[in-house]
Formats: structure tokens, sequence, C-alpha cells
């Protein structure tokens, strides 16, 4: 498991690619598939954070995303698709807790326009362990298939 800044270093154009999706919006904004208790996915509005070296999230304590990545800390993040075309971008690996950096994280999270925090937020650290990204012609130009699929994998 690697960090954001790990994965860029490896696969920077995808990286780029990826950010540039999750921050369409000014403010991060994606879903997040956490593992429900009895094993079933879960999925959730999210506003990923990138701070420092890595991709973050602050989740209220009583959110049940919350308690997912304090069980079992497998997710998926997966960006929204812009407006004009069909491109994906998703993350996965293992979220694990950054207690000590959430004030840094939510500071840097409340610059962007439209941030609120309670300031009550438990903060994850989001390891990936694979990347997929999906580039897809305008839908102006009609047939958008196939997509250019770039997949990336720890280690190879």
């Amino acid at each position: 498991m690697l960090t954001w800044s790990e994965f860029a270093g490896e696969a920077p154009e995808m990286a780029a690619a990826g950010r540039r999706l999750l921050y369409q919006f000014g403010i991060g904004l994606g879903y997040l598939a956490t593992v429900r208790g009895d094993g079933a996915p879960r999925l959730h509005p999210f506003c990923p954070i990138f701070w420092a070296d890595g991709l973050y999230g602050l989740i209220l304590p009583e959110s049940p995303k919350c308690g997912d990545l304090a069980r079992d800390g497998r997710y998926a993040i997966h960006a929204c698709n812009p407006q004009d075309r069909d491109d994906e971008f998703v993350v996965s690996g293992v979220a694990r807790l950054a207690g000590e950096r959430v004030a840094a994280v939510r500071a840097a999270f409340l610059t962007s326009p439209g941030a609120t925090s309670t300031g009550t937020e438990t903060c994850f650290e989001f390891l990936i362990d694979r990347a997929l990204h999906a580039a897809y012609k305008p839908r102006s130009e009609g047939n958008t298939w196939p997509p250019a699929y770039t997949r990336w994998r720890a280690g190879g």
C-alpha cells in the first residue's frame, strides 16, 4: 500500500488525471465504498482531501462509513464523471486512522470553497493498492467507446 504521493511518483499522469476528476467541482467530491459488518458493500458521497503526501477524509464518528473503516479499512474511492464525457477514476486499498494529522487535514479542507467541518470528524488516510483511469472522448464527438484504460497496481 502506498501513500498518494508514492502512487503519483509511480503513475504521475494517472494521479494528475485522478486529482483533476476528484477536484473538478472545486471541493473534493466522489463516492466512497466501504464494507459493512455483514460483508456487503456500502456506498457514500464523500469529500476526499489531498494534504501533504496523502489522500485523506474527515468522517463524522456517527457515520456508518466511519464505523466501516474503523472495523475493516478496505475501501474504494470513485470520482464523479465530468459533464461532457464519461471519464472514470477509482483508487482502492486500505484506510488507516490518521488522528495526529486531523487538525492539519481539516485546515487544508477548509480552504476549499463550500467546505465545512464540525470539528469532531475522525481522520482517515487512504493508502492505495490499485487505481484505474478510463479516458473517454467527449460525448459531442458521438461514439465514445471504447475508452483508453490505464491500470496501476502497487508492486507492479
